[in-house]
């Protein structure tokens, strides 16, 4: 029985935009990733060695976003999700990212979904 863990609203400051005025200046940007875990919580045994260390992945996941400039956001959704399926022992990873930049809306967001590949 594998489980899943939701980061809901993790806020990162990152440069991401089109036009170069936009991108200049860090801006937070909202996410939202679904884990599904390789392993069987039930074999956990209460133990965090045995599971995903979700400070861990928010750390890492923070240090990703900051290391380069992108232009688009659905870029940073495709990076984060590979480089969490590549660290991290899961069945599934999904990243939802959600930027504050139309007026009339509340939010504009990108998601990108995946599987690990069989091996």
């Amino acid at each position: 029985m594998s489980g899943k863990i939701f980061i809901n609203g993790l806020r990162i400051s990152c440069h991401v935009g089109v036009p170069d005025e936009e991108i200049a200046v860090a801006q937070e940007l909202s996410f939202d990733v679904v884990l599904t875990a390789q392993q069987d919580w039930t074999e956990l045994h209460d133990d965090i060695a045995k599971t995903i260390d979700y400070a861990e992945v928010v750390a890492s996941l923070e240090d990703l976003a900051q290391r380069k400039p992108r232009r688009l956001i659905e870029t940073l959704a495709v990076e984060m999700v590979d480089f969490l399926l590549d660290n991290y022992s899961l069945m599934h990873a999904s990243v939802k990212v959600l930027k504050v930049i139309l007026p009339q809306t509340r939010s504009v967001a990108v998601m990108v979904e995946k599987n690990r590949r069989p091996e």
